[in-house]
């Protein structure tokens, strides 16, 4: 049976502290499939120990001594909830040598495969859907027999599609050009995807909307991955509910690959200002501009939308954003899920025309909250912060954030929060 996270804090809210970061989910799990498709010629350092990772890396080296000799028979790969996993190894293994039928827990095999899926088929991958069209299971034979060496594929869906087809792009015989078409949303993970493969010696030429790379043989070398920016969004959102805070956060770079990055200028408006140490940053409270913040577009990171807008609703801004449409096919429906929860401290959050406005007018606080998470790991940890407001917060399901920040409970007991498992 699942626990439930009973989160409070007493006492002075001055928040003190240092916290070591998980590595980067998104960096390992490409790190893990550019290592698998060099035959590890590149190392990994710092790999995650998020389970979507752990999953990843389990699965990639249990299929490292099958992938070279003839399979006949299926074997089963199954993701369990890891997207990320399921969007690279759909391109991976249609690249490879085998039979496989990729599979996933039932939420996984609603949330939409089909784009990736047909650009994949366009260049001669054998995909067919194993149950519903354009959902998983997948069966795939590989290797692919390469059609020919140009897809399509719209630029407004999950960005892992793209970089999912990037990695694969050097092992195939003509190489690959990838045309986006319309307006590219979380362009820094597909400039993550080409500078890491950069890093090994694949090249790439992007012109317009056409990303290019020829047929060309990895490098051996290391890829070292940064701890998580979307971690320590959280702790950015700490900060911004705490009276006062001083939060060391190690090894995080100053000019990161991760465009989650970008919390560091979001956060400005909230009063929060992050200083570079000679150990990695430092977040502090300064003073917030004042005024309300606008629109803000969030495009080009989607993963920091459920923080910015708990952050945004508690501190009793009203305001707007836009580029939330991936939300809608994450690990849930994001923006219901925002909905819902938000209306349990009187702010609603509406849509119209792909604007999502934030009402804080019936702001309130209860003695207590009790929060779904609705098998997603980020609507846990942007919730939790709420326990500097309220008296207790308690977030359901609480094991969910082991997919990306394994630690974040203990984490929060560093800083002194109290954190009691509930039945």
């Amino acid at each position: 049976m699942s626990k439930n996270a009973l989160v409070s804090f007493k006492g002075t809210k001055n928040i003190n502290t240092e916290i070591q970061l998980t590595g980067s989910k998104s960096e390992c799990n490409r790190a893990l499939i550019i290592s698998a498709l060099s035959k590890k010629l590149v190392k990994v350092e710092n790999l995650s120990n998020a389970a979507d990772t752990v999953t990843l890396d389990g699965i990639l080296n249990h299929l490292e001594n099958d992938l070279d000799v003839e399979i006949q028979e299926s074997k089963t790969v199954d993701v369990g909830p890891a997207g990320t996993a399921m969007r690279f190894l759909s391109a991976y293994l249609s690249a490879k040598n085998g039979n496989f039928l990729l599979t996933g827990t039932e939420r996984m095999k609603q949330r939409p495969i089909g784009i990736l899926a047909e650009a994949l088929k366009t260049i001669g991958a054998n995909i067919s859907y194993a149950e519903n069209e354009g959902f998983p299971p997948l069966n795939i034979v590989g290797p692919l027999n390469q059609q020919n060496g140009h897809v399509k594929i719209k630029g407004d869906v999950s960005s892992q599609y793209i970089s999912a087809l990037l990695m694969i792009a050097p092992k195939l015989p003509l190489g690959l050009t990838l045309e986006i078409e319309g307006e590219l949303t979380s362009k820094p993970y597909v400039d993550m995807t080409l500078d890491m493969l950069a890093e090994v010696g694949i090249a790439n030429a992007w012109d317009g909307n056409s990303i290019s790379i020829k047929p060309q043989n990895f490098k051996s070398g290391t890829l070292i991955v940064e701890p998580d920016w979307s971690a320590a969004s959280y702790w950015y959102s700490i900060a911004a509910l705490a009276d006062d805070a001083e939060i060391s956060l190690p090894a995080l770079k100053d000019k990161s690959l991760q465009g989650d990055s970008q919390i560091k200028q979001i956060m400005t408006a909230f009063g929060i200002a992050t200083t570079k140490t000679n150990t990695g940053i430092s977040l502090s409270k300064a003073k917030a501009p004042s005024g309300l913040l606008g629109v803000l577009d969030l495009k080009t990171c989607p993963d920091l939308a459920q923080t910015i807008i708990v952050i945004t609703a508690a501190l009793g801004k009203n305001m707007s954003f836009t580029g939330l449409e991936t939300l809608k096919i994450k690990e849930t429906n994001r923006v219901l899920a925002l909905q819902t929860e938000l209306a349990k401290i009187g702010v609603t959050l509406t849509e119209d025309n792909l604007v999502y406005t934030l009402n804080t007018d019936k702001l309130h606080f209860p003695e207590k909250i009790k929060i779904s998470t609705y098998e997603d790991h980020r609507m846990a940890m942007a919730f939790a912060p709420l326990a500097l407001l309220i008296d207790e917060v308690e977030i359901e399901e609480m094991q969910v954030v082991e997919k990306s920040y394994p630690y974040f409970w203990e984490d929060l007991k560093k800083a002194g929060f109290s954190v009691r498992e509930q039945e």
